[in-house]
């Protein structure tokens, strides 16, 4: 008997980027036949020399969705738009892809065993006087973004009644193949860290091998469906925890700067006028700075723990540690 017929066929859209290249690779060593769903302008070197199929439709087009799906066992909607010049931006990359999968499967009258969409902490929001959220924690979106992501998570509960979705939430993610905390690392190297505020602000902090754990723990048990979960650290953390992490893995210390909020609004002001004269949405703007000056970010994970086993395997002295040896065996700096 051919064993390669009985290989879980596993769909992930994103699969070219951070989050879901590493989701890639669990599923390949999980013996998963991985379909991976990628746009035409996707840069693949995360997916170079893997045994995927690649499907460079898109998440717009419709017969190039049935193909990739027919047949699937697994979907793990990874793919988002995490910056855009307007609303409507958002929503078009995060609601209106989602439904087009949705759509997609009822019309192949899928049997698919589990839809998985990666969310994130923001469709809940920031913690609340200091009180990590949960999954009962009613949701306060504070940005575009935010409310896009729990709008595409509105969305997937309404074909609950027709497939076995869930619903993972993910706070802040670090790791190998990082281009956004890159930047703190990158900061630190060069000798300063940019403290934002006058308080040592709390944030969960999921290093990616943990997440994508995480995720494929609530796609694979079965008490996960109709269900959504936070999946980050068991442990919360200060900036300045993060810093001493830091120095430690790079054997020496930065300049700690605290910038008053005023100073992170004023910079993301400037940086969302210049955007306006560029085609590409700023990567700073008013809603990351509305970001970064919340308390804490901080979620909850017992939930996780209790009903699918998830647990925080990598500390963050060996994330830190790990990601920078990383960083520098690619020359990233």
């Amino acid at each position: 008997m051919n064993t390669m017929n009985n290989r879980k066929i596993s769909v992930v859209t994103g699969a070219s980027g951070f989050v879901g290249s590493h989701l890639v690779d669990l599923l390949l060593e999980k013996g998963n036949e991985v379909r991976c769903i990628t746009r035409k302008t996707s840069s693949l070197k995360w997916l170079e020399n893997k045994d995927v199929k690649i499907f460079d439709c898109g998440l717009y087009d419709k017969e190039g969705l049935k193909q990739v799906l027919d047949g699937a066992d697994y979907l793990y909607h990874v793919a988002g738009v995490v910056k855009a010049k307007k609303p409507e931006g958002y929503i078009k990359g995060n609601v209106e892809t989602t439904k087009a999968l949705f759509e997609t499967l009822v019309e192949l009258d899928s049997q698919i065993k589990r839809v998985v969409i990666v969310s994130s902490q923001t469709a809940c929001g920031p913690s609340l006087d200091g009180t990590p959220v949960n999954e009962e924690t009613k949701p306060h979106p504070i940005t575009n973004y935010g409310r896009s992501k729990l709008a595409q998570e509105e969305l997937a509960k309404s074909y609950m009644d027709k497939f076995p979705v869930s619903i993972v939430r993910p706070p802040a993610v670090y790791g190998e193949r990082d281009t956004e905390i890159f930047l703190v690392f990158r900061t630190f190297k060069q000798g300063l860290l940019t403290l934002i505020g006058f308080d040592d602000k709390k944030l969960s902090l999921v290093h990616a091998a943990d997440l994508v754990n995480g995720i494929y723990l609530v796609a694979t048990e079965d008490a996960a469906v109709g269900q959504t979960y936070f999946i980050g650290s068991e442990k919360y953390y200060g900036w300045n925890e993060v810093g001493d992490e830091m120095a430690k893995s790079f054997g020496r210390n930065a300049i700690r700067l605290k910038l008053p909020h005023s100073i992170v609004y004023t910079f993301a002001g400037l940086a969302e006028f210049f955007s306006l004269f560029s085609s590409k949405a700023a990567t700073f703007n008013i809603e990351k700075a509305r970001d970064f000056v919340q308390a804490a970010w901080t979620c909850d994970v017992s939930k996780a723990k209790k009903e699918i086993g998830y647990s925080q395997n990598v500390s963050l002295a060996e994330g830190i540690k790990r990601t920078i040896a990383w960083y520098k065996e690619m020359k990233w700096f």
